[in-house]
C-alpha cells in the first residue's frame, strides 16, 4: 500500500511538471458559468456494481475479495504500464488483472469464468441519476465526453445499454495516447479535441487521485464522491465534491 501511495504521488507530481500547472488553492480567475466542457471520467457516469454482484454469483462469499484485488492490480497496472511504456489497453490490462487477482485469492477461474466476468463490463448501464444530469448539462450548452481509461467499446457499450446513445460526444480513451491518466499527456486529450482552454473545462472524476491529476494538469476538477470516501493526501485537492450528479450540475451551473 505504501509503494502504491508514493507511485500515485510521484505520477501526480510529474503530472504536475510536464503540464502548465495552477497553484494550489489559487483561486479560479473565471466564473463557474464560464465553463464550456466536461471531461468525464468512466465511472461518475457507468455503474459498475453489475460486476461486483456477478464476481459474488461466480464465487459465493468470496466476490467481495476479489473484486478488491482485480481493482487494486487493475490500476497498478495502468500506472506502471504507463511508467515502464509498455502501453496495453484497458480491456488487456483489466483481463490480467482479473487472472492474477483470482491466483492470489487462491480462486480457481476457468477461461470461461473469466470471460463470464469480463463480459459483464460490456453489459453496464448508467447510474440512475445520470440521465437527468447530462440532459440538463446539455441543455446549457455544455460540450461533454469521456476522457477515460477504459477503451471506446467499453465507454460505448453503458450509454447504449440505457438508451442514452448521442448525449456525449465522441469518447477520449487513453487508447489515442497510449499513456493512462494521471500522465498529462491523457488529460490533454480535452483541450485537443475541445478546443478550449483548461478554465473553460471541469474534469469530472470517480477517484480522488483523478480528481488531484486533473487539477495538477490545470483543469478545474469535480469529485464525484459516491462512496462518500476521504481525499487522497497527494498534496492536491478537487475544487468541488459531491455525491452525486445533480452536485455537479450544481457545481458547473452555479
Amino acid at each position: 500500500m505504501a509503494v502504491m501511495k508514493t507511485l500515485r504521488r510521484n505520477l501526480l507530481l510529474g503530472a504536475a511538471a510536464l503540464g502548465s500547472v495552477r497553484s494550489i488553492g489559487a483561486g479560479r480567475a473565471q466564473t463557474r458559468s464560464s465553463f464550456r466542457a466536461i471531461a468525464f471520467d468512466g465511472f461518475p457516469i457507468i455503474d459498475p456494481r453489475p460486476v461486483s454482484a456477478r464476481a459474488e454469483e461466480v464465487f459465493p462469499g468470496r466476490g467481495a475479495a476479489l473484486m478488491h484485488a482485480w481493482r487494486t492490480r487493475q490500476f497498478e497496472y495502468t500506472w506502471l504500464r504507463t511508467l515502464s511504456r509498455r502501453y496495453a489497453d484497458f480491456w488487456q490490462v483489466t483481463q490480467e488483472a482479473l487472472v492474477v487477482a483470482a491466483k492470489a485469492s487462491g480462486l480457481d477461474l476457468t477461461v470461461k469464468t473469466r470471460d463470464h466476468l469480463m463480459q459483464a463490463f460490456l453489459e453496464l448501464k448508467v447510474w440512475p441519476d445520470v440521465e437527468a444530469a447530462l440532459r440538463e448539462l446539455k441543455a446549457h450548452g455544455l460540450r461533454m465526453a469521456f476522457l477515460a481509461n477504459p477503451t471506446e467499446q467499453m465507454l460505448e457499450a453503458p450509454l447504449r445499454n440505457s438508451g442514452l446513445g448521442g448525449l456525449l460526444e465522441a469518447p477520449l480513451s487513453v487508447d489515442r495516447v497510449q499513456a493512462y491518466k494521471p500522465d498529462p499527456r491523457a488529460y490533454q486529450m480535452g483541450l485537443d479535441t475541445f478546443g478550449l482552454r483548461r478554465e473553460e473545462i471541469v474534469f469530472a472524476a470517480s477517484a480522488s487521485w483523478d480528481a488531484a491529476g486533473a487539477k495538477a494538469f490545470g483543469y478545474t476538477s469535480f469529485w464525484v464522491n459516491r462512496e462518500r470516501l476521504p481525499v487522497e493526501s497527494l498534496g492536491v485537492e478537487p475544487d468541488g465534491i459531491g455525491n452525486g450528479m445533480a452536485d455537479l450540475v450544481k457545481f458547473v451551473l452555479a
